[in-house]
Formats: structure tokens, C-alpha cells, sequence
């Protein structure tokens, strides 16, 4: 059963990635359309989609960037590297040394 909430959680983690991505591009882009109409140009729709696809690139890393870091946590508190750090200081303030 664990394995099955692994691939669901990965299955989900990539379709926030997608949706992350393609959401700001097409509002850009659909707003860039409209406004190309609206005042007869044909520029606006190049600039809005590059603003778009930088919104969704920010959006993809600040994901990652979080989803990377609650890793690095559970990385750390199930193997408990944070409790040992916390000894040596604790020992080192005490005015003894580790061996």
C-alpha cells in the first residue's frame, strides 16, 4: 500500500509541475490575444508569452525549491542527524571536547 501512495504522490508532483507551467503561459498569451484586437497591434502577444513562460519557470522552481527542502526534513529527522548536531553542541558548550 505504501508503494501505491509513493506513485500517486510522484503522479500528483508531476501535474502540479505541468499545470505550474502551462496556466500562466496560456492566460499570458490569451491576454496578449485580446489586447492585440483590442488596440490592432501585433506585438503583444510575443511580450505577454515570454512573460508567461517566466511566470511559469518561477512558479516550477519555487515548487522544486520546497518540495526539495520538506525532503531534506524528512531526510533528516528519520535518520536523526539533527538530534546528534544538537549533542556535540550541547558537549562543546559544557567545556568538553569529542573525541
Amino acid at each position: 500500500m505504501k508503494k501505491k501512495k509513493t506513485v500517486f504522490r510522484a503522479l500528483t508532483m508531476i501535474t502540479q509541475f505541468g499545470i505550474n507551467m502551462i496556466v500562466p503561459i496560456l492566460l499570458c498569451t490569451f491576454l496578449g490575444i485580446f489586447l492585440d484586437r483590442l488596440f490592432s497591434t501585433s506585438f503583444l502577444v510575443i511580450i505577454l508569452f515570454f512573460i508567461g513562460a517566466l511566470a511559469g519557470f518561477t512558479n516550477v522552481f519555487r515548487l522544486a525549491r520546497n518540495i526539495y527542502s520538506q525532503s531534506d526534513e524528512e531526510h533528516i529527522n528519520y535518520y536523526g542527524v539533527e538530534g546528534s548536531r544538537q549533542e556535540d553542541d550541547q558537549e562543546n558548550a559544557s567545556g568538553e571536547q569529542n573525541t
